[in-house]
């Protein structure tokens, strides 16, 4: 049988579970899969955390290291993300360069961090217009079973959320903690025949008709918004999307992110 079969048969067994209201693991449509968290997890890492969401696992690890400012921010710390998809979590990836995706998925957790000014970045100061800290946020997906988005973005905050930052190793005066203000969090939103569903395991990612990841923050405002996919939403679906989105970020804050 064809990929193409294949792929229209899953796509009508879903979308006929989801007229009866049903999802094909028995979730509803507003529910996220079972997480776990678990922090400092990397001995090497300035910070670290594993987070598994439903079967989808990722690493995240930050180190820091002294360099040149950018000439348009002389007085604030640097942020670099990059995320890897593992040959190992899933057949479809593979060994060499970052895919377009990888990059994609990078640059909206990236966004997230930076645009809701999660780091206080002037405290990464060491010397003006000479010297910062560059903060390295590495991802790494050990299993792909849908929705790499929000385990990412779950991932980086709880790993820079227990990071330290090496003052003593780097000869500046004492550790210092990570300066965090806020804890973005992205939550990922699909449509398939017009019903919005969180959190998409992998074969709804596969058919749905549009895929929208909004990060909000502790206050409910957005920092970033990515959407892929050929259909389009309503305004009345974008706005229930976002209103959704931010109420389980909200939900996942409280659950995985105050006590670290």
């Amino acid at each position: 049988m064809s990929n193409e079969v294949m792929s229209v048969l899953k796509r009508d067994y879903i979308y006929n579970l989801m007229l009866k209201g049903n999802r094909a693991d028995g979730r509803s449509f507003d529910e996220i899969r079972d997480i776990e968290v678990k922090t400092n997890v990397i001995d090497k890492a300035e910070g670290s955390a594993w987070v598994k969401i439903g079967e989808t696992e990722v690493l995240a690890g930050v180190k820091l290291q002294a360099g040149a400012p950018f000439p348009d921010s002389p007085g604030e710390g640097v942020i670099i993300t990059s995320l890897e998809l593992n040959p190992i979590a899933s057949p479809d990836f593979e060994a060499g360069p970052p895919r377009e995706n990888a990059i994609e998925m990078a640059r909206v957790t990236d966004r997230g961090v930076r645009e809701s000014g999660a780091i206080d970045l002037s405290k990464l100061c060491i010397t003006e217009g000479e010297e910062v800290w560059i903060v390295f946020i590495d991802i790494h997906v050990l299993n792909n079973s849908g929705n790499i988005q929000d385990a990412s973005s779950l991932g980086a905050i709880a790993a820079l959320l227990t990071t330290t930052i090496p003052m003593e190793r780097a000869g500046k005066g004492e550790d210092m903690a990570m300066p965090i203000k806020d804890m973005p969090l992205s939550v990922t939103v699909i449509n398939i025949g017009g019903s919005l569903m969180v959190d998409p395991g992998l074969d709804e990612e596969t058919v749905c008709d549009t895929k929208i990841t909004i990060v909000s923050n502790q206050d409910g405002s957005i920092s970033g918004m990515q959407k892929s996919g050929d259909g389009a939403l309503t305004e009345e679906q974008l706005l229930k999307a976002v209103s959704l989105a931010c109420q389980k970020a909200s939900e996942l804050r409280e659950a995985h992110l105050l006590n670290i």
